[in-house]
């Protein structure tokens, strides 16, 4: 269940839904005309009942009262008032919940403007995907990470950084950057903490790596940062970089990581 945080967030999200129920026409959603009526759009009622509420607690969430809607009442809301993915992100932003439909693809799920981005880089360039699982990355990345992207199989970083034997010769000052790279991940991964599979991955990590087990019990939480990042390449030796990550617009579940020299 949700509290939404301030009255001001409560206002809005009333004034939000109320704009977006006005906006929608009986007919768009198949419901038969009763009756005349008097102002456009759909009826409180109407809209409660498709998202499974009773009329009064909708209608008090959009009279700005403090009440709780759980996130499955309101991916139910965002479907029945025909929400764009914009629109989804905003209605649980005022509401101070994660979208629980909020998520990673599949690899063949990258748009393909990323991955023409991705490839028009000059830089060592990759993305992420919120197991931190990479989805794609162009050649400059994959000579880069040796034993990681240059690998077949799942290419997750939380894998090769504890795991692969290679990632300790190849990242300089190794346990500060692993240390590092736990914390960033714990932060990432807030909004999925109860996704069974991001449970398997960690509970996987943890008992093939000691390391991953001793930092993960230390509960650090740091957001993904960039700044200089050293490797110990094995044909190209000592390389210097500044680590650059961005957000993905409309995709929050993948991040965009560039290494520029």
């Amino acid at each position: 269940m949700i509290e939404i945080r301030s009255p001001a967030q409560r206002r809005e999200l009333g004034d939000f839904i109320r704009a977006q129920r006005e906006r929608l026409s009986p007919a768009e959603l198949g419901l038969a005309e009763r009756a005349r009526r008097r102002t456009s759009g759909l009826r409180r009622e109407e809209v409660a009942l498709l998202c499974g509420l009773s009329t009064t607690w909708y209608t008090w969430i959009e009279q700005a009262r403090d009440v709780s809607v759980s996130p499955l009442a309101l991916a139910r809301m965002a479907a029945a008032l025909r929400l764009g993915r914009a629109e989804r992100a905003y209605l649980f932003e005022l509401a101070a919940k994660r979208d629980p439909d909020q998520g990673g693809g599949e690899a063949d799920d990258i748009p393909p403007a990323v991955l023409a981005c991705v490839e028009a880089i000059r830089a060592p360039a990759y993305v992420l995907d919120r197991f931190w699982t990479a989805r794609c990355w162009n050649p400059g990345a994959e000579h880069l990470f040796a034993g990681w992207l240059d690998q077949p199989g799942e290419r997750n970083l939380l894998r090769f950084v504890f795991i692969e034997p290679a990632a300790r010769s190849l990242i300089c000052d190794w346990e500060a950057r692993a240390r590092r790279v736990v914390a960033e991940f714990r932060a990432s991964c807030s909004a999925h903490v109860t996704d069974p599979a991001l449970r398997d991955l960690i509970e996987s990590v943890r008992r093939h790596s000691p390391e991953f087990e001793q930092f993960w019990n230390l509960y650090g939480v740091l957001e993904r940062e960039g700044g200089e990042r050293t490797f110990n390449h094995p044909l190209d030796g000592l390389l210097r970089y500044a680590q650059v990550t961005f957000d993905l617009a409309g995709r929050p579940d993948l991040k965009l990581t560039m290494l520029v020299s």
